[in-house]
């Protein structure tokens, strides 16, 4: 099966643009946001609730943690918030208004959770119609992890960072491109 493609800065804004023009404007955003700078999954960012990610003063989060029920592999992990996410998460608090810390962080149409299957859909429907072919749910996953590898970030962080047991696992996310090794070899 072919990996989901590592998206470039442009690729981004182009997703980003087109989340402007949707019904759930705000949402779309900073759900894209959301797994581009954390590497969640799409069935993680799904099960997210309104308290896991903000404080009792309605603030994003430095930090956050996934209950083992909320993850691929059963096992706790803490998420980091950037600066660039919790600003996106602070307009998005804004605009929703929500204050029930058990509520769901993004409300489907129906007003509920999404499902994991809704979530990866929402993906697909916004990179279709971006024409990022080769693009899925876990472009962001893929991306998040290509970026920090390509900044220096060692395996074993990112390997926490994404929740793989193994960094073999980690590994194979990692986006190799001439870029990469024309600086690789400019390094001797």
């Amino acid at each position: 099966m072919a990996q989901a493609l590592t998206l470039t800065d442009a690729q981004l804004k182009r997703a980003l643009r087109y989340c402007a023009t949707r019904k759930y404007t705000v949402r779309d955003k900073t759900i894209l946001l959301l797994a581009m700078n954390t590497g969640l999954r799409a069935k993680e960012v799904a099960a997210l609730r309104f308290g896991d990610v903000f404080d009792e003063e309605h603030k994003p989060r430095t930090q956050f943690i996934l209950s083992k029920f909320q993850t691929k592999g059963a096992r706790t992990r803490t998420v980091f918030v950037n600066k660039q996410l919790a600003q996106a998460l602070a307009e998005y608090q804004h605009c929703t208004s929500c204050t029930d810390a058990a509520a769901p962080l993004f409300r489907s149409q129906k007003g509920g959770h999404f499902s994991a299957n809704t979530m990866c859909q929402l993906f697909l429907n916004i990179f279709h119609a971006c024409g990022l072919q080769g693009a899925s749910s876990h472009s962001p996953r893929r991306t998040f992890i290509t970026r920090l590898a390509n900044k220096g970030i060692g395996v074993r962080v990112l390997a926490e960072l994404a929740g793989h047991s193994s960094i073999a696992v980690t590994q194979r996310y990692i986006d190799v491109n001439a870029e990469q090794l024309a600086n690789a070899v400019e390094l001797l």
